[in-house]
């Protein structure tokens, strides 16, 4: 055993497994005297320093060595454990796998209760928001930090209208692309593309020119988006209209024809306007994290959110909507195939079935996101004249799930997935596009982590240590001996 000169005694040192294994343990230690100590960090409602309670403290013992972690105060959900002495003081490291137990930031934007199955933007539930704002509401309040009021919202709204034109250069970089392309593949190479045009902006210590950035890709997503589906299908652009609203003109890039006038049924519009509102932001997941992580560097908002979008794309995160009609697909084309078989091959561990949209890392109660999601899709059918029986095998999924205690004891509840590839389709969306479409309902969410943890002053580059267990030293052979 080594010990750390930086350690209260001696330390265990090799790694935090045998540690763990051995010795560590943590106990309460009590108030801190007096006020307390504060983390200073940045409100990025208002772009200012804001001051992190540093409360109680936990303490580590590790073999021989201890210390006490000041214990972050949360305003609301679990509070943290400061262990950035934790390597410096006792020659260990952290080891979470998937970091589910570890948070790199603090932040005062999205909080989750997986408990009670809530969901909160910047104070507000997300059933409010749903219910009575705009998608492009929501990006100024997860951007700006409050609501806007009918002035402001009329100046950003305006704003955006007037970005969402692509350089006629941008056509050739579209045409460079096989029609076979996936969209997401195009979505996040084109993000990058149009930086190109606006390297002036991409200093990360100038608002203005964050705010600007930020302007400029909500502006033109929905551009970029609808063109890489005209590109998937041989047929031609379609320019924004400055007369409709941003899910009006989205649709309108989507499915018009530069040969006749589009018309977007409000009905569909506000389905989508739902679905882009409920997929804006949901604390650091994969691709959230990916954007503060890449951002570290000073890299620009635009190569940040196209990292995003590239973590997005995997099946496991963005991909995972599209599974579930996969999934209901298949149930509805077997003849053999019964709810309740369904359900029975879903809790047999030896069984390949698996039951998509179920679950979730961290609600472990209903989704909210969900609930709504599932008169939306009621909604739109019925406007469309659909009877789509896998949402009738969703329901009776849903059902049946709910009932049976292997899932009740598991908190296996429907996600936001479990519905939203119904609507998608419904809509008239195909399947390669539902996670474009994810990506511009996350966008705001992705630039408002971002911009702070650009402004965060105790941001650092993101890097991770690793408990190395590869070949110890060893004396090189040379090839002719070998």
């Amino acid at each position: 055993m080594r010990s750390s000169p930086a350690a209260t005694g001696s330390s265990t040192g090799a790694s935090l497994l045998r540690a763990l294994r051995s010795s560590t343990t943590l106990l309460p230690a009590g108030k801190v005297a007096g006020t307390g100590r504060r983390l200073h960090s940045v409100d990025s409602r208002v772009a200012q320093v804001k001051e992190v309670n540093l409360t109680d403290q936990v303490h580590i013992q590790a073999g021989d060595g201890s210390l006490d972690l000041d214990r972050i105060e949360a305003t609301l959900g679990m509070d943290g454990v400061n262990v950035s002495k934790l390597r410096a003081s006792l020659g260990v490291t952290a080891f979470d796998p998937g970091f589910a137990n570890t948070a790199g930031t603090v932040s005062s934007i999205t909080h989750i209760d997986g408990g009670a199955g809530s969901l909160h933007h910047r104070g507000y539930s997300i059933e409010d928001l749903t219910e009575h704002c705009s998608f492009l509401e929501i990006a100024y309040l997860l951007y700006f930090g409050d609501l806007p009021n009918s002035a402001q919202l009329a100046e950003w709204t305006e704003s955006i209208r007037l970005h969402t034109l692509l350089s006629e250069e941008m056509k050739r970089f579209f045409d460079a692309f096989p029609r076979a392309a996936h969209p997401m593949a195009i979505l996040s190479s084109a993000t990058s593309a149009i930086s190109t045009f606006y390297e002036e902006f991409h200093d990360p210590t100038d608002p203005e020119a964050v705010e600007q950035s930020a302007r400029r890709l909500i502006a033109k997503m929905p551009t970029i988006a609808a063109w890489a589906y005209k590109k998937s299908i041989g047929q031609p652009y379609v320019y924004p209209r400055n007369d409709l609203g941003y899910v009006e003109n989205f649709l309108h890039m989507m499915f018009g024809l530069p040969v006749e006038e589009s018309k977007v049924d409000p009905v569909i519009a506000r389905a989508l306007n739902a679905l882009l509102i409920l997929h804006a932001d949901h604390g650091q997941n994969c691709s959230t994290a990916t954007v503060r992580f890449v951002g570290s560097s000073r890299a620009n908002m635009f190569g940040s959110v196209a990292a995003g979008m590239n973590a997005l794309w995997g099946p496991l995160h963005g991909g995972a909507n599209q599974a579930v009609i996969e999934m209901l697909q298949a149930i509805h084309d077997d003849p053999d195939a019964t709810i309740e078989s369904t359900i029975a091959n879903a809790k047999d561990k030896d069984h390949p079935f698996r039951l998509m949209g179920f679950g979730h890392r961290v609600y472990k109660n209903y989704d909210p996101r969900a609930r709504i999601l599932e008169q939306h899709a009621h909604d739109v059918l019925e406007r469309q004249g659909l009877n789509d029986p896998l949402l009738d095998i969703a329901r009776k999924l849903e059902a049946a799930a709910r009932e049976d205690d292997y899932f009740v004891e598991r908190n296996l509840y429907p996600n936001v997935d479990f519905y939203s590839g119904l609507i998608f389709r419904a809509l008239g969306f195909p399947m390669r596009m539902f996670t474009v479409l994810f990506a511009i309902g996350r966008l705001p969410g992705w630039i408002a982590n971002w911009k702070e943890m650009a402004e965060d002053p105790v941001s650092r580059i993101s890097r991770p240590r690793q408990i190395y267990v590869g070949e110890t030293p060893r004396d090189f052979v040379p090839l002719a001996d070998r």
